[in-house]
């Protein structure tokens, strides 16, 4: 008996196309669209000082006193940190004086070094909407026993915008602010369409230069009594959602 004939053949599917008699095989599969997508809300925790030569480094800024300051504000639009001002300790004189105020120290990676006074603040709302920053001075200097210091007055110098972020800087910035106490000073300013991210105003130039211990200044008439003792004020940063020239 003759065996049966196995035959294994393969069978391979493809799609062709007839064309004037001839089979040809079809086009590239085609094209599908899918999409990528990110949304952002406001940032709702402290943001860290940065070095005000430097936007793009974070530091830890030191009172005069050396002791830690306090955290900024929380929130997406905040006030992330001010220097406090120390004129030091003077003589008692009878003649008119001008004190300056102790440069910033900072900490970087564990190492004192010195920068301009300033003050920060963040815009994360996401909106762009301009925001206003002023200051006021409480009251005037007075001791513990609430002796004053008639007279005396802080001028703010050389105060100049410093910032890595990509939208405009604000528009409004006072070169000069001479304080009164009691009374809100202007300090900048972002309209609509600028100051949104972290920024920095500085009250005088880069370390090194000279303003940096000059920028910051209390003049006492020699006319004022003084007494042997330490005399203080409170600064109060105002930060508020009011753009610039609104």
């Amino acid at each position: 008996m003759k065996k049966p004939l196995k035959i294994v053949t393969s069978i391979a599917f493809t799609s062709t196309l007839l064309i004037g008699g001839s089979l040809i095989a079809s086009a590239d599969g085609g094209e599908y669209d899918t999409t990528g997508t990110i949304s952002f809300t406001p940032y709702t925790g402290i943001t860290d000082p940065i070095d005000p030569d430097n936007p793009d480094e974070k530091v830890e800024p030191k009172n005069p006193d050396g002791t830690d300051p306090i955290p900024g504000t929380t929130g997406p639009l905040s006030i992330d940190f001010a220097s406090s001002f120390d004129f030091g300790e003077q003589a008692i004189t009878s003649e008119d004086q001008t004190y300056f105020a102790t440069p910033q120290t900072i900490l970087i990676d564990g190492i004192e070094e010195e920068r301009a006074n300033y003050v920060q603040v963040s815009d994360n709302r996401g909106l762009e909407t301009g925001w206003t920053l002023q200051v006021r001075q409480e009251e005037q200097f007075k001791t513990e026993e609430a002796e004053e210091l008639t007279g005396a007055a802080i001028l703010i110098s050389n105060v100049n915008v410093q910032t890595s972020s990509a939208s405009s800087l604000p528009s409004t910035v006072s070169s000069e602010i001479d304080l009164t106490a009691g009374v809100l000073s202007d300090v900048m300013s972002a309209e609509a369409g600028e100051g949104a991210g972290t920024y920095v105003a500085r009250f005088g130039g880069d370390a090194g230069d000279e303003n940096i211990s000059t920028s910051v200044s209390l003049t006492v008439p020699g006319s004022t009594t003084k007494y042997a003792k330490e005399y203080s004020t409170n600064l109060t940063w105002v930060l508020t959602d009011a753009p610039g020239n609104s």
